[in-house]
């Protein structure tokens, strides 16, 4: 199974190449550990990439797109339709996340791995499950082996991109109703009330805010969910869009690519990652802590401090993108500072 072989595929970082950069950064021209953590990242990809002399190459946002039959119910603003809109105007430069990428000089690739209906755009990765979860106010969103499968979609896509030449990631989603299925495994995995991590989503009212709570409260207590198996919370009460993201985090991970985690969702995929496989930790960066209300939770749950915050509940990778110029920044900065003994003005010594 490639999942299971993918996980055992992951290694630990190369601790000799970090203390190598670390113990570089320590004789550039600037107070010791001054640039925080921007010196942690160029330490953390030296041991990601086993490289004494590491580089940032090529950059990917994978964007994940998939519809929830629990639209059904009336929990979002917008009706299904826009996923499929969104996921197709990535092609097009008209999304978000495409315009922000460009600054970077990010390339996006969005892969239909659920959308409801057929898309017919040859610029969409069709990866396909089925057309859309079911609806688990009725029973499981998907079964267990789509779930696994969906995983399995999220590692070939980034081995696909790895053999493309791309060694730095980030992580985006489209899909209508995310925030729910979002918010069902967060109350699951993180053992706190839905009140508690469920917010509007794309502008619901405080009514309909109430009548999302129920909905899930109801789903999680039919589907008798397990928040012992990462795998039966994901089939039961999550997405498509999910579920590819986790095969983009422990797929990373086995390929040697950090990857940057966007918000919410995105979050959600993450911590279903380290608690399906622990090794891929590391190979995680948080980019930004979203607004929505267990944003900062999952964060914590993780263990994982945002680099950004910026009150940011887009999705589609908007956050994650800017991790990349964070590392652009960190990087500049390790490869073009001079040396004290290029410099005037004497050595820092470490104190007590």
């Amino acid at each position: 199974m490639l999942l299971e072989k993918t996980i055992q595929a992951i290694r630990p970082l190369d601790q000799e190449a970090m203390a190598f950069t670390r113990a570089r950064w320590n004789t550039l021209g600037k107070p010791l550990y001054s640039l925080g953590r921007l010196e942690e990242m160029v330490i953390q990809f030296a041991g990601i990439y086993r490289d004494k002399k590491p580089h940032m190459g090529k950059k990917a946002v994978i964007v994940m797109a998939a519809d929830n039959g629990v639209v059904a119910e009336g929990v979002t603003q917008t009706g299904q339709e826009v996923t499929k809109t969104v996921t197709e105007n990535m092609t097009k430069h008209n999304a978000t996340i495409c315009i922000m990428s460009g600054m970077s000089g990010a390339d996006v690739y969005p892969v239909d791995i659920g959308i409801a209906t057929d898309c017919d755009n040859p610029k969409v990765l069709n990866r396909k499950i089925k057309y859309g979860t079911d609806n688990m106010l009725h029973g499981p969103a998907m079964s267990r082996e789509e779930a696994i499968r969906a995983i399995e979609v999220g590692i070939e896509v980034v081995n696909d991109l790895k053999e493309k030449g791309y060694n730095v990631l980030a992580t985006g989603e489209m899909g209508i109703g995310n925030t729910s299925t979002s918010s069902a495994i967060c109350s699951v995995l993180l053992n706190q009330s839905v009140e508690k991590v469920t917010g509007k989503g794309a502008g619901l009212s405080s009514r309909d805010l109430e009548h999302k709570i129920e909905v899930i409260r109801e789903s999680i207590r039919i589907n008798h969910v397990d928040p012992e198996d990462p795998i039966d919370v994901l089939s039961k009460v999550g997405g498509l869009d999910i579920a590819g993201l986790v095969g983009c985090y422990i797929g990373a991970a086995a390929a040697g690519i950090p990857i940057f985690i966007d918000g919410f969702i995105s979050s959600i995929a993450a911590l279903l990652a380290i608690r399906i496989a622990p090794a891929c930790d590391p190979y995680l960066f948080p980019s930004h802590c979203s607004n929505e209300p267990a944003g900062r939770m999952i964060l914590d749950a993780m263990g994982k401090q945002p680099y950004i915050l910026a009150n940011m509940c887009l999705g589609e990778g908007t956050g994650a993108v800017m991790g990349f110029t964070i590392a652009d920044y960190a990087f500049k900065a390790y490869w073009e500072l001079p040396s004290f003994e290029q410099t005037a003005f004497g050595t820092y010594e470490e104190l007590d």
